[in-house]
């Protein structure tokens, strides 16, 4: 916290609502910057242009709670500080988010699962950005999917638990975050799963359809569910769950991008019109291949297209509550209806798959790569 320019940076923001502490989000934006990410719970003002200009009255309109701090947003913590300056001669207890929604892409907050047999999943959300990612523990040992945060949030977390991370696994290679799931291996001197492919430069464990991959006394086996990446693989963890958890008895299943709560996996990105039709093809069969699970199969996605609150709630759902939602088409009608509603590309995808094929990190701040609204699905 920076108490000289009232300003706040997005780790401490993050703590203070990962902690329940009452504190009041301000988001200034035009509501069209605001429509695909926020901070979850924040309230909305349309003042961006009139805090441009220097309105002073461009907040004089705002009713909010008395007696608890502000947080004013913007996308870059600019026009925020504005804001927080006209609040604070207002005498409330105003500051502005360090860096806006750029900065806040990188804040996360967890949902616990509890399983029988000594086995725990964690489920990591980057809330802004929509990343789910996974840290799995059993025994001593454990394993992460899809690591999304830098790796001493996984290492840390791990520590707590009292497990060590022995495997790091990854379910396609990623065009929306930059993955830094080689960089944890490392780290942790952990063994580096990759679906079998030939896009990466640097050595990993090739995982292949069927393949079981051991942590502690439980373990991932591999399902190959090509459709929004060649190389797409969703990974079943056996398990029932506790009688006094909140959730389902049943296996889990891991399902990267090629199925969410609210859609499946785009088969565009990277693909020619050609191949784009080819991937929805071989979706349509991946997704028919998990619906054959037990109805009960608690699926765990690898994105979320809301930003994810601060609720200790897991983002899943049962198979059967899924299939429930998904239409009955025909091949050729699933392809022709996930073709039309294509949404808009998102920023720096090929950049983002390019540094990730070489495991390059960027230079200067990721966040200039990875800001913005998720667009994997198609719903």
């Amino acid at each position: 916290m920076n108490n000289e320019n009232r300003s706040i940076d997005a780790k401490t923001l993050r703590r203070w609502l990962a902690e329940g502490r009452k504190v009041t989000v301000l988001d200034i934006r035009k509501p069209a910057d605001r429509a695909e990410w926020f901070i979850p719970g924040s309230m909305h003002v349309d003042a961006y242009d009139a805090l441009k200009v220097n309105d002073p009255n461009a907040l004089a309109h705002v009713e909010l709670p008395g007696g608890i701090p502000v947080v004013t947003v913007c996308g870059m913590g600019r026009t925020s500080s504005v804001a927080a300056r006209q609040l604070t001669t207002r005498g409330i207890d105003a500051f502005t988010l360090e860096g806006g929604m750029k900065a806040w892409s990188t804040a996360w907050n967890t949902a616990d699962i509890a399983l029988v047999k000594d086995v725990y999943v964690i489920q990591l959300r980057r809330t802004g950005k929509g990343c789910l990612s996974y840290l799995i523990g059993s025994g001593r040992e454990a394993a992460v999917l899809d690591a999304s945060l830098e790796p001493h949030v996984y290492r840390e977390l791990a520590a707590d638990r009292g497990w060590r991370i022995t495997r790091v696994v990854e379910t396609h290679v990623h065009a929306d975050h930059l993955s830094r799931s080689r960089r944890l291996a490392e780290m942790s001197a952990a063994e580096l799963h990759l679906p079998e492919q030939d896009r990466v430069s640097f050595p990993f464990i090739a995982i292949r359809d069927g393949d079981f991959i051991p942590v502690g006394a439980t373990g991932l086996k591999a399902f190959r569910t090509p459709g929004h990446a060649l190389e797409s693989t969703s990974y079943l963890l056996e398990g029932q769950a506790k009688p006094d958890a909140r959730l389902f008895e049943g296996q889990l299943l891991f399902t990267g991008d090629t199925l969410f709560l609210r859609g499946v996996g785009r088969p565009d990105l990277g693909a020619d019109k050609n191949g784009a039709r080819d991937r929805a093809t071989m979706l349509y069969k991946s997704l028919q291949r998990l619906l054959s699970l037990q109805p009960s199969t608690l699926i765990l996605p690898g994105h979320h297209s809301e930003p994810i609150a601060f609720d200790g709630e897991p983002l899943a759902s049962t198979l059967g509550e899924l299939r429930a939602k998904l239409p009955i088409l025909s091949e050729s009608a699933f392809v022709e209806q996930i073709l039309s509603r294509i949404p808009p590309t998102p920023p720096n995808y090929l950049k983002i798959a390019q540094l990730n094929e070489a495991d390059t990190i960027p230079e200067g701040d990721p966040n200039d790569l990875e800001a913005g609204a998720n667009r994997c699905a198609v719903s």
